[in-house]
């Protein structure tokens, strides 16, 4: 097997997608070793949680390329273009490196999938490219790695970083993680490493004492928001934020919506343990800057204004309990919202949250072309039942209705792979107009 363009590259990789999701770390294992061991070329920081990992990263990301260092980054889902889920200083792979390690991976996965443990999975070799690309490839001096789901059996445990950090738990993908939160939290908590220090956003009573006690039977050291580190808003995308290394005041946040002051007091405090562990300079000034600057793509993101639309990846019940925080902050007589979720999430507790918390909301459910989507079908019953206007077109149904909101803000939430087409819609259309 041989690519010579990146489609060829890209359709192989989307064609393990079939195996389905696979957790394990002996397959991941058996290809790193065969590829000389590129995880342990590097000094990474490992991010868990159900939300606010990639805000996190931003966060962190942002503040350390504000220093001078050179970060690479793992991420998922992408929004724009497959190649973002890996990328150097906000800089995605270029599609002519992709080409070179789908070439250098791709015999090895075959060698692999007649062995004992199976084939590889499409999350896997991703996670394999990424490895390899900071190792070989392009050169950092450090790597923020998301967990692609849960922590313990996930592909990117197989790494050793130098913190790891643990942003928010919740009830979401339960048919892999567990029923209960306490058995998620267990999951997640699965990146803790011997020694390793860890840094938690978490709140519930219960997870915390999961986390502790994971973390005192590996010796880890751990700290915890609103105990080692608190923050608290003064202003619109503002905070003030203590610990006890001292106190910052009036910290601008670059990403929108007030859950974004525990993101963003977990990247502080990560930074500022890394800087006391000598693993970094920090700066005043960087910190204040790269906080400010951050940017995260359809995470509340306003991509037009009168009327204004914005773009929220509230994929599962906890971004829904936060983007319900922002539309009842949101200063208008009516508000409309467009929302899709996968086939396979919680969309009735969703719908159920948003109509019992926000009152002036026009709802519309939808759907977009993608396999674990609602079928259209799906829409109509759905629909039906929580008594929302269904729509079955929502390009269709955005040309309609844009030219008539004037005052009145458009929110499109729910699965990022549909935010991710969304998005890509209307910056085309704007950029036409």
């Amino acid at each position: 097997m041989h690519f010579n363009t990146y489609e060829e590259a890209l359709n192989w990789i989307h064609g393990t997608l079939r195996l389905g999701i696979k957790p394990g770390l002996t397959r991941m294992e058996l290809l790193l070793e065969k590829l000389n061991h590129p995880e342990k070329k590097n000094r990474f920081i490992h991010i868990a949680g159900t939300n606010g990992k990639g805000s996190t990263l931003t966060f962190i990301s942002s503040v350390l390329q504000k220093e001078g260092y050179r970060v690479g980054t793992f991420t998922s889902p992408y929004i724009e273009t497959f190649n973002e889920r890996i990328a150097i200083n906000s800089l995605p792979i270029s599609d002519a490196d992709l080409i070179h390690l789908a070439n250098r991976i791709a015999p090895i996965t075959e060698e692999i999938a007649v062995g004992e443990y199976g084939p590889t999975s499409e999350f896997e070799i991703i996670t394999a490219m990424m490895f390899l690309y900071f190792a070989e490839f392009e050169k950092i001096d450090f790597g923020i790695i998301e967990v692609g789901l849960g922590g313990r059996l996930d592909s990117t445990n197989v790494l050793i970083p130098i913190l790891s950090v643990i942003t928010t738990i919740g009830l979401d993908h339960m048919e892999f993680l567990g029923d209960t939160i306490e058995e998620i939290a267990f999951e997640k908590g699965g990146i803790i490493k011997p020694s390793i220090p860890v840094v938690a956003g978490v709140l519930q009573d219960s997870v915390i004492e999961t986390l502790e006690e994971l973390a005192i039977s590996r010796n880890a050291p751990f700290y915890l928001y609103k105990k080692d580190f608190v923050a608290e808003k003064v202003g619109d995308k503002l905070l003030n934020y203590r610990d006890d290394f001292g106190e910052l005041k009036a910290l601008q946040i670059g990403l929108a919506g007030d859950h974004q002051i525990q993101n963003a007091s977990v990247a502080i405090y990560s930074l500022r343990l890394l800087e006391a562990e000598k693993w970094i300079h920090l700066s005043e000034e960087g910190l204040r800057g790269g906080i400010a600057d951050a940017f995260w793509p359809g995470r509340l993101e306003k991509i037009a204004q009168n009327p204004a639309i914005i773009l929220d990846g509230a994929h599962n019940p906890e971004g829904i309990h936060a983007l319900i925080q922002t539309l009842q902050q949101t200063n208008s007589e009516k508000i409309v919202l467009l929302f899709s979720a996968l086939l396979d999430k919680n969309y009735d507790e969703m719908i159920q949250e948003i109509q019992t918390n926000v009152d002036n909301v026009e709802f519309y459910l939808t759907t977009f072309d993608f396999p674990r989507a609602m079928a259209k079908k799906d829409v109509l019953e759905v629909a039906e039942k929580h008594n929302l206007t269904p729509i079955l077109d929502w390009k269709v149904f955005l040309e309609q209705i844009l030219p008539e909101l004037q005052e009145t803000p458009l929110f499109i939430t729910g699965s990022l792979y549909f935010i991710s087409e969304v998005r890509k819609y209307l910056l085309e259309k704007t950029s036409t107009v």
